[in-house]
Parts: C-alpha cells; structure tokens; sequence
C-alpha cells in the first residue's frame, strides 16, 4: 500500500485529499505546517508528498528543499492557489516533479497518483 504525505495546512483540503487518497488503496500521513511536514516524512518515508506552497512555519519551498536534502529522489507534488505560477516555476527547478492548482477535482488527484505510484516509467526504485 503505498503511503502519501499530505501536508496543507487547510483541514479540509487534507480531508478531501485524505478520502481521494483512501479511496484509491493509500495510506495517508498529514501535516498541517512545514515543520510538522519535514518530520513526519523523515519518520514516515512515504512514497509521495502532496505539498501545499503556502503553510506556516515553513513555506512550501523551504519544505521541499529540507525533503530532497533527506532524499533527493523523493515524489513531491505542489498543490497551489491560483497566481503561483513563478513559486510553481521555482518549486520545480528545485526538484518537485509536479503540481496541481487548488481547487482541484478528484480525477486530477487519481491521475496524480497514477502517473507517480503506480505507472513503471515513474515508479522505479530509489
């Protein structure tokens, strides 16, 4: 089963992400700020991260460069407002291999996974 760190420091979108997530055979960790995001996945070490940019205590950016430090093959996806595009752009540069805009349907959130977890061009060993 593989295991998605959601962390967005909105309750509901980590409930909506978290039943999506369920729905579709993952174990879901959630984080409602970036520190709490870095130390739950250097405790966790899940196979994916849906990374909401703007959090407090540590922004979206900060967050994925501590995560690549600790992994530097890990799976984040950003999750943004609209009006991100150029923190979209930085994301990344800095390593994150995709995104997804808020708000955002379902089927967008089943494809994300698809294409990170479970199609073998992604999905190789770290």
């Amino acid at each position: 089963m593989p295991k998605v760190l959601v962390a967005d420091d909105a309750l509901f979108t980590r409930k909506v992400l978290r039943e999506i997530l369920e729905a579709e055979g993952c174990e879901v960790v959630e984080a409602s700020n970036g520190k709490d995001a870095v130390d739950k996945f250097r405790l966790e070490r899940p196979d994916l991260v849906l990374l909401d940019i703007s959090m407090p205590e540590m922004d979206g950016l900060t967050v994925l460069r501590a995560i690549k430090e600790v992994d530097e093959g890990a799976k984040v996806v950003m999750v943004s407002a609209m009006g991100q595009t150029s923190t979209v752009k930085e994301a990344l540069k800095l390593g994150a291999c995709d995104f997804i805009v808020k708000p955002f349907r379902p089927h967008q959130i089943r494809e994300l996974i698809a294409r990170w977890l479970f199609e073998p061009a992604h999905n190789e060993k770290r």
